[in-house]
């Protein structure tokens, strides 16, 4: 059992990374690039991740990384979403978002 969280730990880990590989979908995909042009003064650019719930509250928001551009450079970007079934949860355990 886990001091911190008090659920239980699981120690086949190569069976648990393959059946949650197996398992794992992907509801969400977005890639993007951004190019700086060619004659404009550098940028400082900062990824923010905000996540919502289904009445519009955000419940979460992270800075994923922050950077700079100068003139040419060339950013791309990928975003995803991936969600694995869990029937191991038993209903109002854990953290709810509301």
């Amino acid at each position: 059992m886990c001091p911190g969280c008090k659920h239980h730990l699981r120690f086949d880990e190569a069976a648990s990374v393959a059946k949650r590989a197996a398992q794992t979908l992907v509801p969400l995909r977005v890639q993007g690039t951004v190019r700086h042009p060619p004659d404009g003064s550098p940028w400082e650019y900062t990824v923010v991740l905000s996540i919502h719930n289904d009445r519009g509250v955000e419940i979460g928001r992270h800075v994923v990384g922050v950077g700079a551009m100068h003139a040419n450079d060339e950013r791309s970007f990928t975003l995803s979403v991936e969600a694995v079934p869990r029937d191991d949860l038993k209903p109002g355990r854990g953290r709810r978002d509301h």
